[in-house]
């Protein structure tokens, strides 16, 4: 895995096809601590923080079903303790170099306005030393009105300029956006990176990307919970789009042997057919992976991102459904999972806060959107990826306050359940 210097972001030709590692794809990590697994998924019937075991992207989903079962856990049940052994599990740093910015004292929840912008980056540590990448970037702009919001990804490899950054001695570069988190995590004189500075220089970025002066909130989304989030959920039904095969898991959930010398697997593949299907965690984490044509994902990494996105929505319904909020034992599983999958700024506010903020955003409130792009060279001359113009647009309906009417003026920019 890159440290991220120059061209931090894993090599990729122009399909996004990563140079296999060990890791057989970007940004993912090898998860063989999890063991033998059980079987594929079924059809639906009618009628001291560890190291990552995890794909880094997935725990981006995490917080969304985090926050809603807080916000359900809350109105429905009143588990009161159970929110507050919660709150007590995020670990919350200054990720928007606040502190040294003097920034003021947060107001009272009751303050918490709309429209709002949270900056949610997933991470794939392996070493304390190693510089993070951020694998997964996705804001959620929540509307005015606080009670519906848009989600959307923006491409790992993205071309962009990231600016000066005194705090880590970086100049400034023009490379891909993954490799801003790494650049800003330099802390000169220390042995260690700081992931909450590193996190600083990608808001920043993301900032100059979008047009997004400043973000209300963010999260840094870790792995080590997600399974356990999953299956202390019973798993999570979601619509399979497209046959999928695996990549890296055999049908028993058991890992693929690497081919001799690299560049590929071995054995038996993993199968997620079209259709309605409960997944375990392992199922639900692997599915979401897959990036490859031969695999069954035709457009290549921007498939992905809409099955992250698909996921997004199937755990927070997950989360919202009665087998989990009537459930007290299960509940304060699945939010303690949760809680220590992430790092949170809220910019002075706390989780519980913005919590009560979005009382009333739902799942089905979330609208899920695409941002079509391309690739910038191809092959080994493959420098990024550049997104289309409808992106600026869609940015700018959002400074302007008119994202609802330019989503409905243009409604291929949707990505659907099914």
């Amino acid at each position: 895995m890159s440290e991220g210097g120059k061209g931090a972001g894993r090599s990729t030709s122009r399909t996004g096809r990563p140079a296999r590692g060990r890791d057989g794809g970007a940004g993912l990590i090898d998860d063989s601590s999890v063991g033998d697994l059980s079987s594929g998924g079924r059809p639906i019937r009618e009628g001291r923080r560890r190291k990552s075991a995890v794909p880094t992207w997935a725990r981006l989903c995490t917080i969304f079903g985090a926050v809603l079962v807080v916000l359900s856990g809350g109105v429905l049940v009143g588990l009161e303790a159970v929110l507050a052994r919660f709150e007590g599990a995020v670990t919350e740093e200054d990720l928007f170099g606040d502190q040294a910015a003097g920034a003021p004292a947060a107001e009272k929840r009751a303050d918490i306005k709309g429209p709002l912008n949270i900056l949610l980056v997933g991470i794939d540590p392996r070493k304390p030393e190693t510089p993070p990448l951020a694998d997964s970037i996705m804001v959620l702009h929540v509307t005015e009105t606080l009670d519906s919001a848009y989600l959307f990804s923006l491409p790992r490899d993205l071309l962009v300029d990231i600016p000066r950054f005194d705090k880590a001695d970086f100049p400034g570069d023009r490379t891909k956006l993954n490799a801003a988190m790494s650049y800003g995590s330099k802390v000169p004189g220390e042995k260690l990176p700081s992931a909450a500075q590193g996190f600083e220089l990608l808001s920043l970025t993301v900032s100059k990307v979008t047009g997004i002066k400043r973000f209300d909130a963010g999260a840094i989304i870790n792995f080590g919970g997600f399974l356990k989030i999953v299956d202390a959920m019973g798993g999570v039904t979601m619509y399979i789009d497209q046959n999928v095969k695996s990549e890296h898991r055999r049908p028993d959930g058991t890992h693929r042997t690497l081919k001799p010398g690299g560049g590929g697997y071995l054995g038996p593949q993993a199968q997620y057919k079209k259709g309605t299907r409960h997944l375990e965690g392992w199922q639900a984490l692997d599915y979401v992976r897959q990036r490859y044509p031969e695999n069954g994902v035709t457009d290549g990494d921007y498939g992905r991102q809409r099955h992250q996105q698909q996921f997004v929505r199937a755990m927070a319904d997950q989360a919202l459904s009665k087998d989990v909020v009537t459930n007290p034992i299960k509940l304060d599983k699945v939010i303690r999972a949760a809680g220590k999958s992430l790092i949170f700024s809220g910019r002075g506010h706390k989780l519980i806060d913005f919590g009560f903020a979005l009382r009333n955003l739902r799942s089905d409130s979330i609208q899920m959107i695409k941002l079509p792009g391309g690739g910038v060279g191809t092959g080994s001359n493959y420098k990024g990826e550049r997104l289309q113009p409808i992106a600026s647009e869609f940015f700018a309906s959002i400074k302007a306050g008119t994202v609802d009417s330019f989503v409905i003026n243009n409604p291929e920019l949707l990505n659907k359940l099914k």
